[in-house]
């Protein structure tokens, strides 16, 4: 792999993750949260991802995985690549408390109603963004890895990522800044939440590249379309409807689709 590859996949990654500094931007800077577009910007990431991860990402998988262990084989453990991603990111998304998980979407008018719970807030926020930060790790790797393997696909998985990382950016700073009045405070710990992105896809870089071949691609593959589905269905379209506008996420949803195959069949 060459230098120009690896430093495009990596600012990618870097672009997604580091996108939480949007959402705590929103929170200081807008009256009112614009819920129509934040339901139809997480329905449209949501779309995207779950097209991608089922049309495009599982059958390289598969075709990487039937090279290296023949038709059955390689289908089979496709198939458990694909549910393992799921098992893992599902784990890590229960291991944390559902206090702070971030799937709890935040609005800016949030603001207002906070401001008595300092203490309680701070910790709130802390906590809110150790788990994006979770969370961030295997989408860092699933952004690098499609990045490196295809360009256009990594644009697209990096763009879908972006947006879902706006409204957990609100998360972190809301509390954050109600709990310090700090609004530095808060942009940082946001911003450095979405640092895990990059962190995670350096770490998988380190330990699986030295040992790539169409098997270990396979599985890597495999497994970022359970992540980037399970992500899609537990984060972002429950999140599109917290916001109140259930038809505008679906809207969104048939456009990331649309999109997401257009991009697909314009590099056919």
């Amino acid at each position: 792999m060459d230098t120009t590859s690896f430093l495009f996949a990596f600012g990618l990654t870097v672009f997604a993750g580091l996108s939480t500094g949007i959402g705590s931007g929103l929170a200081f800077f807008a009256k009112k949260t614009n819920t129509k577009f934040l339901a139809m910007a997480l329905g449209f990431s949501a779309g995207v991802m779950i097209y991608v991860s089922l049309i495009e990402i599982f059958f390289k998988a598969k075709d990487s995985l039937v090279e290296a262990l023949g038709e059955s084989s390689g289908y089979w453990i496709t198939v458990a690549a694909f549910f393992g991603g799921i098992l893992i990111i599902g784990i890590i998304d229960k291991l944390i408390p559902s206090m702070e998980n971030p799937h709890e979407m935040k609005k800016v008018e949030d603001l207002d109603d906070a401001a008595k719970r300092d203490q309680k807030l701070k910790r709130m926020g802390l906590f809110t963004a150790l788990a994006i930060a979770i969370h961030n790790f295997p989408e860092g790797l699933a952004t690098f890895t499609a990045a490196l393997n295809d360009p256009g696909l990594g644009i697209a998985i990096a763009v879908a990522i972006a947006i879902h990382n706006i409204p957990e950016g609100i998360a972190v700073s809301v509390p954050i800044y109600y709990g310090t009045s700090s609004k530095r405070k808060a942009f940082w710990y946001s911003f450095s939440s979405g640092l895990a992105e990059p962190v995670g896809a350096l770490i998988g870089y380190l330990i699986l590249m030295p040992f790539m071949s169409p098997l270990v691609f396979g599985v890597l593959f495999a497994s970022v379309a359970g992540i980037m589905v399970f992500i899609s269905v537990d984060e972002l379209l429950p999140g599109a409807r917290e916001y109140g506008e259930h038809h505008y996420s679906i809207y969104g949803f048939i456009v990331g689709m649309a999109v997401m195959a257009l991009s697909l069949l314009l590099f056919v």
